[in-house]
């Protein structure tokens, strides 16, 4: 009987479920090591008082990504996940009383900037065409394959993008780039918010990452219909069926490695022979922590990059309907760019922060009770340096409050029944994110991109990488990528034996 290649994997984040499914379709024995008690990473829920929380990320892109892992499996996703489409995405409150829904549909979202804005129908659709070609020019080299050796630009596609490299707007940050499309300071900040959704600021980082709008708008945003957590809890079902063993509620110690190649982890007392051993874990976690050597110039390069910005995160449960708020919420701040600098080089909470409210009991009735509604109200902090996080978390809940108050007309002040609270130590303590940055490093530089760890360990045989700090970088989709991608590699140099 031919023995099969084993594989660990350390985390079962939508990465590492993502890769444990793909590799237990190709035959190989999976094992993933979960320090927790359940599947998830950041992709988690949390429960009390009778109020269900997603913890992290809050909507879903580029479905096709997910569809595809079951399908690979040979599997229905509607037997495990129910998703739907988004009408509107997102609706955006500015301190000038101005209110704009994000439709999903691009002729409203057109119609609506124009309407709330001195922006045209027009410079809209411009603005998407462009962040489509973006897409097209980068995402079967950045997105969908391995980023890493010549054989990668060996192709058409590739030769493509180098030959229109300037189409894919690399020299100019987003902002400038958004400024260059459009004339109102609302629809220009609406557009630079999604430098947030990889820890960056719009004001450094590259406008390649305009690519963002065209995954959204153009391509579409869904949420699953039983909150986030049941495409992790979907996943998790799939890879079980498939016959990948989780080790829960165990911490891996040490990868353990010979002359540079893995050869298996210890946790607790035991040791474990096995082939690879794929990290779902933080980057920089996995070389300071887990690894029992330091392959020093690849840990010492990904030292190097500014790290990504943390978050700050209150689950209120709230006595209070609210029928002017969509299931995703934006109270902009009145200056971007300071909030910004308040993040990256105060390394403060923002005196005037944006806030985000994201309600899944509008969709989803029974995550709160009866008459009450389960916020998860965020804002974009610096990651941990050292800060009083006591202080910080004081403040910054007093002026959200002011801020919801204000521009809502909400007092929650009485309302808020119970309360828990997420810091960027907490997020460090609960995900082993090294300094609580969500994303591992920013994009706040032209190089960033390329900066940005590989799949497959280029200083230790038998080690890869997958998750929101590797490539290709944070979100459901990309995630899920990264541990195809990893998958990919496995297989290519530890095929089934």
């Amino acid at each position: 009987m031919v023995e099969k290649s084993k594989i660990a994997i350390i985390g079962s984040g939508l990465g590492g479920l993502s890769a444990a499914i793909y590799l237990a379709v190709k035959g190989y024995d999976v094992h993933v090591y979960e320090q927790s008690n359940k599947p998830g990473g950041k992709a988690n829920e949390l429960k009390f008082f009778n109020f269900r929380f997603d913890t992290g990320p809050s909507l879903l892109t580029m479905p096709f990504v997910l569809k595809g892992i079951f399908k690979y499996a040979g599997k229905n996703i509607e037997n495990y996940i129910q998703i739907k489409k988004l009408d509107v995405l997102c609706k955006y409150f500015y301190p000038d009383s101005t209110i704009l829904n994000a439709y999903s549909d691009v002729d409203k979202l057109a119609k609506e900037i124009n309407s709330k804005t001195i922006d045209s129908k027009e410079s809209v659709k411009e603005y998407l065409d462009y962040s489509k070609k973006i897409y097209e020019l980068t995402a079967d080299l950045f997105l969908f394959n391995s980023f890493s050796g010549l054989s990668n630009f060996a192709n058409i596609k590739a030769l493509k993008t180098l030959l229109q490299f300037n189409k894919i707007d690399p020299f100019r940050t987003m902002h400038e780039s958004n400024a260059s499309f459009f004339k109102d300071a609302k629809t220009i900040q609406l557009f630079d918010r999604y430098a947030t959704y990889n820890g960056s600021s719009p004001f450094k980082a590259p406008a390649t990452l305009n690519v963002i709008q065209h995954v959204e708008y153009n391509l579409g945003a869904y949420i699953a219909e039983d909150g986030i957590y049941s495409i992790t809890k979907g996943l998790h079902k799939l890879a079980e069926d498939l016959g990948v063993k989780f080790i829960f509620m165990n911490r891996v110690d040490k990868i353990v490695t010979k002359k540079n190649k893995v050869v298996g982890i210890v946790y607790g007392n035991d040791f474990v022979n096995y082939n690879a051993v794929l990290s779902n874990s933080d980057v920089l976690n996995t070389y300071h922590n887990l690894l029992d050597v330091n392959p020093y110039r690849e840990s010492n390069k990904y030292n190097k990059v500014e790290p990504s910005s943390s978050a700050l995160v209150f689950y209120w449960g709230v006595k209070t309907q609210s029928p002017e708020l969509e299931v995703h919420n934006i109270l902009f701040s009145e200056d971007y760019k300071k909030e910004f600098d308040d993040i990256f080089e105060k390394k403060i909470c923002p005196e005037d922060p944006t806030v985000y409210i994201y309600i899944s009991s509008k969709f989803k009735k029974d995550d709160a009770p009866e008459g009450n509604e389960n916020w998860f109200v965020m804002i974009n902090t610096p990651y941990d340096d050292g800060q009083n996080w006591d202080d910080e978390v004081k403040k910054s809940k007093g002026i959200i409050l002011k801020k919801i108050n204000k521009i809502l007309g909400i007092d929650l002040k009485d309302k808020i029944v119970c309360e828990k609270i997420l810091t960027p130590q907490g997020i460090e303590k609960k995900t082993s994110s090294t300094y609580g940055s969500i994303y591992g490093i920013s994009s706040n530089s032209k190089s960033a991109a390329f900066m940005r760890q590989q799949n497959k360990s280029k200083s230790i045989d038998g080690l890869y990488f997958c998750g929101g700090s590797a490539h290709p970088g944070g979100g459901i989709p990309l995630v899920l990528l990264s541990g195809k991608i990893a998958s990919e590699l496995i297989n290519k140099h530890h095929a089934v034996q």
